[in-house]
């Protein structure tokens, strides 16, 4: 099929491929616990429903958590295989209050379309299935669609689904559709991509709360022994200070900051912190960020000092550092500075790996001109990115002849994780255009 033939499929497609992520995102799967799980379980079945209907032999698979899906069709002769990466499992929605509409039911608003999972990763999902549909019985290259069930609560059986399938795994490609692009009217590659250490820290001071009046000013309270080990964490300059991090500068793309301000939507008068470029503080150096603590709520507070309180601290690790040593030195860390003689205990709840990518050679090529020809010759930028897909690391261990290509249908305002997450309908369009042309040019490039 020609350039010209495949941009009229998506055309045609782009209807039944949007109905279908709206049904999508009406299903919420949340892989964390204390949620309805039966919900993962419909999700699962409609993206097997999905890819049945695009021709690929498809079977449901779990290891010990959430299902995922792995859809086959097999290569034509002295064609290469592409496997193509998603999830469809979603973050939690936190306060509802904050979001404009119901989480759940996809509502459009200003060419964008708002519901939990609209960008992160259902349309990942059907970004895939468009490419699919679009190419028909006319498929120039083998694909192994492999849609993941429980990557936002950190893909603890990915290991073992990912062993117990590695045959039917293989690939000469594999396109991960879990991260963005520079811009709206802009896309990028991910070459780069910061690693994960969850850690809780917990210190105690006291058998149990006692009056505040009767023992304050001698005493310290555990929420004020917390703030003073959480301060320790970075300097003046908000500087990671743990000592046996690893960071570096010189990421090569600029980030004018007021962009940056506005994309993050910071208020005014609010001082960004680190020192280096915005994207040497964003991609390659570490960050620490405190994600929650467990206190009384101001409503129900009591005049007492609290004798416990416990944070959970989110560290992201630069490119080239080892999540094992990073988690040990920010425990170190916490050890040797908690104030006052308090207790404090630090347990891990999650790694994952950070990871760079050479994203050079033929694949890597017949993207790039996916890509600006999606784009209406808008070359991509190769971009880091502050967050983490520690999976990719073992694709790379596993696969090590493959060439993965992280690409997505994020954009700076999609507000994945957030309220009102949204995706981009103009350049979702272009994001299944581009994966099109994409399998074409691997066929072109790379069969024997």
């Amino acid at each position: 099929m020609s350039e010209t033939d495949l941009r009229a499929a998506i055309a045609r497609e782009l209807p039944g491929v949007r109905a279908d992520l709206e049904r999508l995102i009406r299903i919420p799967g949340i892989a964390f616990e204390g949620f309805d799980h039966s919900h993962v379980e419909r999700s699962a079945e409609a993206v097997a429903e999905l890819l049945r209907g695009v021709g690929l032999d498809t079977q449901i698979v779990r290891h010990g958590g959430q299902p995922a899906v792995i859809g086959r069709k097999a290569a034509p002769a002295g064609a290469p295989t592409v496997l193509l990466y998603a999830h469809h499992d979603v973050q939690p929605v936190g306060d509802l209050t904050k979001w404009t509409s119901d989480p759940f039911e996809p509502q459009e608003r200003d060419g964008r379309l708002y519901g939990r999972g609209a960008a992160d990763d259902k349309a990942g999902v059907m970004a895939h299935v468009a490419a699919l549909r679009a190419f028909g019985d006319q498929l120039p290259v083998g694909v192994v669609v492999f849609v993941e069930g429980e990557e936002e609560y950190g893909s603890d059986s990915l290991d073992a689904i990912i062993q117990a399938h590695l045959d039917e795994l293989r690939s000469d490609v594999i396109v991960i559709a879990d991260s963005g692009n520079w811009d709206i009217g802009e896309p990028a590659l991910t070459t780069s991509l910061r690693g994960l250490v969850n850690l809780f820290a917990e210190v105690k001071v006291l058998r149990s709360a006692v009056h505040s009046g009767m023992y304050g000013g001698a005493v310290p309270d555990a929420l004020i022994t917390l703030s003073r080990l959480i301060s320790t964490l970075h300097d003046e300059h908000g500087e990671v200070a743990v000592d046996g991090l690893v960071g570096r500068e010189g990421a090569p793309v600029d980030y004018p900051e007021d962009r940056f301000r506005h994309e993050a939507g910071t208020l005014d008068g609010v001082q960004l912190i680190g020192k280096g470029t915005i994207t040497d503080r964003l991609w390659t150096k570490p960050a620490i960020s405190v994600l929650g603590i467990d206190a009384p709520r101001t409503l129900e507070a009591a005049n007492a000092l609290q004798p416990t309180a416990k944070a959970k601290i989110g560290v992201r690790l630069a490119p080239g550092d080892d999540p094992e040593s990073a988690y040990a030195a920010v425990k170190a860390h916490l050890e040797k500075h908690v104030p006052w003689g308090a207790q404090v205990e630090v347990t891990l709840e999650s790694l994952g790996s950070p990871c760079v990518i050479d994203a050079t050679g033929p694949a890597y090529e017949a993207a790039r001109a996916a890509f600006t020809a999606a784009w209406d010759g808008t070359s991509p930028v190769d971009i880091g990115v502050g967050g983490s897909i520690p999976f990719i690391a073992t694709f790379q261990e596993l696969f090590p002849q493959a060439a993965v290509l992280v690409t997505g249908v994020e954009d700076p305002y999609a507000g994945a994780h957030g309220p009102d997450e949204s995706l981009h309908l103009g350049e979702f369009e272009r994001v299944c255009v581009a994966e099109a042309l994409l399998l074409k040019n691997v066929a072109d490039t790379l069969s024997k």
